[in-house]
């Protein structure tokens, strides 16, 4: 099954990569439009940094009892844990190490049952009918996936469960998003990422999955895994649970290690291959450039005339599409990302001035560059402190699309919560780096003497900036959001009709252009520029 689907998704990769390469070649000689953020960027990220450590209870399911574990977690995201702090300190192997991509954290036994209850046909769990696990407190902390296995961690307090949930969130939030493209990507990534999710996502279409995908998550690997397990593991439970036997916590166990032993066969087959795939796609990198070098002109002059060609077919059946479909929908799926999101970002804003009003505080009663330092040095992981952020995060969490979800075929709110929860962290840590930069050149320019004014004007300029830049931040994202929404639907109810038409088109374009012209691409960017109008108008 793998092989299958890695040889369908490799076909489709190679395509996807050509047109890439033409994307980004062209880009860099034309140039990219937009306003420029005020804000400075980290153009080398924190590394080196512990994100959050801490000491709780693990549930280890080989002797079915509870043990104390230290929890580490690096600037990976990956959680580290050890039999105890000594352990650490001392560079001893950990016991293990936790990738939580595609995991969920759960608070609750109810919660984690009512997940394991649809994963075996026909079997329904209680709270209590789980003998396997009788949580050691109130307060489980549970990390479930719908493939890998789950992680079982209890703490004393309803506090502590707070604190621990936030940080686990954030290990999900980051190690969800690592492969998505964001600005100031390497070169390869500029071709790679690209080319790596349209494969994707023409290889669900193509199943007739158009829909947003929450498991579109994780490295590359991961999400080819994903990719397999979706098909499989529904075929896999029909072959073997008519052949459990004993007790409902006996069954949902076993399932759960052959799900879990399968899924780990499927990466390190799916690693191995798209590697393969990278590998003979790099090989043709430079004849490719070479090509788009010389013919650039050439080719941008067929696309163009084959786009006309198919928006001549596609636009009517479009417009009358999006007529009925889509514009009497924009203004409330608008209204539901911006009330939370607005929020999310106010809050932002709101956790950073209060930061700044602390330091100003402590410098008045110690000004001295050094305390100043010190507090800086504090301050500079605000935005990967996953507790302080937590109040942020919490107020997107309450974007909902209920009632839209089954109409346009989104699976979960969460891809677009977590995505501008990146985007927020993204933007407070702007803001801390702007402020770094711009006191350390003032404090160079002058005295102690005022260093609360110091402070204050520096603090004013970065909250300016930060305002500017958040505006815009926000307004791309609710364009993405939207079109992320609106395109698999419309793609869905046009491409019946518009699919056996394309085919014809392929013969306008010269042999030699071919790989960088791919009439799917251009239809789906005729569907794109007509469902952008309309977002724009809307």
């Amino acid at each position: 099954r793998t092989g299958e689907v890695m040889g369908e998704f490799g076909h489709l990769y190679e395509k996807q990569y050509a047109v890439a390469l033409f994307n980004k070649v062209r880009f860099d000689i034309e140039g990219g439009r937009g306003p420029q953020p005020q804000l400075l960027h980290r153009k080398i990220p924190l590394t080196n940094k512990s994100i959050f450590s801490g000491s709780l209870c693990q549930y280890l399911e080989e002797n079915k009892k509870w043990r104390n574990r230290f929890l580490f977690v690096p600037d990976s995201y990956n959680i580290i844990y050890y039999d105890n702090k000594a352990s650490h300190d001392k560079r001893l192997h950990p016991k293990g190490t936790i990738n939580c991509a595609g995991y969920k954290v759960l608070t609750s036994m109810e919660q984690y049952l009512d997940l394991i209850s649809n994963s075996l046909p026909g079997v329904k769990a209680k709270v209590g009918s789980s003998p396997f696990l009788n949580c050691a407190t109130q307060f489980p902390l549970i990390l479930w996936h719908p493939y890998a296995r789950h992680y079982y961690f209890c703490v004393a307090t309803e506090k502590e469960q707070q604190k621990w949930h936030a940080v686990l969130q954030d290990c999900v939030r980051h190690t969800n998003n690592v492969n998505i493209p964001i600005p100031g990507l390497s070169e390869e990534n500029k071709v790679q990422t690209p080319a790596f999710t349209d494969a994707v996502r023409l290889y669900r279409q193509a199943q007739g999955q158009y829909g947003t995908w929450e498991m579109m998550c994780g490295v590359p690997s991961q999400i080819l895994s994903n990719l397999v397990m979706e098909g499989l593991l529904p075929e896999l439970r029909e072959l073997i649970s008519p052949r459990f036997k004993g007790k409902l916590h006996e069954r949902q166990r076993n399932w759960m290690l052959i799900s879990d032993a399968v899924y780990s066969l499927v990466q390190g087959q799916c690693q191995v291959q798209y590697e393969m795939v990278l590998q003979k796609c790099e090989a043709t990198r430079s004849s490719l450039e070479a090509s788009i070098q010389t013919d650039m002109d050439q080719i941008i002059t067929s696309k163009e005339h084959v786009t006309n060609k198919i928006r001549a077919v596609v636009l009517p059946k479009a417009e009358k599409l999006l007529k009925v479909s889509i514009q009497p929908y924009i203004s409330s799926i608008l209204d539901a990302l911006m009330e939370p999101t607005s929020r999310g970002f106010s809050e932002v804003r709101d956790v950073f001035f209060r930061e700044l009003v602390d330091m100003s505080k402590n410098t008045l009663n110690e000004g001295t560059k050094e305390t100043v330092a010190q507090h800086m040095e504090k301050i500079s992981m605000l935005a990967f402190h996953p507790v302080k952020m937590q109040s942020c995060y919490e107020k997107v969490e309450q974007l909902s699309l209920e009632g839209l979800q089954q109409r346009f075929d989104i699976s979960s709110p969460s891809v677009f919560v977590q995505r501008a929860q990146i985007l927020m962290r993204e933007q407070m840590d702007n803001a801390v780096y702007t402020f770094e930069q711009i006191l350390h050149q003032s404090l160079e320019s002058q005295g102690t003497e005022e260093l609360c004014k110091a402070i204050q004007r520096c603090q004013d300029r970065v909250i300016k900036k930060f305002d500017y830049d958040s505006s815009t931040v926000r307004k791309r994202f609710f364009r993405e959001a939207l079109l992320q929404i609106f395109i698999p639907y419309v793609l869905k109810q046009l491409s019946p009709s518009c699919a056996s038409e394309l085919p014809r088109f392929q013969e306008l374009i010269f042999e030699d252009f071919s790989c960088f012209i791919l009439v799917e691409n251009i239809f789906e960017e005729v569907v794109l520029h007509s469902v952008m109008k309309d977002i724009m108008m809307g």
